[in-house]
């Protein structure tokens, strides 16, 4: 009886371990997915990242731009009227 229960749990030891062994080749093709779509989304959001820093900067100097015209602007509203002529 010993004899039997010993090869059963052999069988059980070795069917645990190729279980395992399968299962893991099945979690690496998970995780190799996983890290190919983290690497799609990574490449995603560093376009975005230097959309919007590019959005900032032509944002920056339309803002400078608009200074200087503001300032010209209210120089000609400051300005002697000119008398007509005539």
């Amino acid at each position: 009886m010993n004899k039997q229960h010993l090869n059963t749990a052999r069988m059980l030891g070795v069917a645990i371990i190729a279980l395992s062994l399968g299962a893991c080749a099945t979690y690496k093709d998970e995780f190799a997915s996983i890290n190919s779509r983290l690497d799609q989304l990574d490449t995603k959001v560093q376009g975005a990242a230097q959309s919007a820093e590019a959005a900032n900067q032509s944002a920056q100097q339309a803002n400078q731009r608009l200074d200087q015209i503001e300032g010209r602007v209210q120089q000609l509203e400051t300005a002697r009227g000119r008398q007509p002529r005539g």
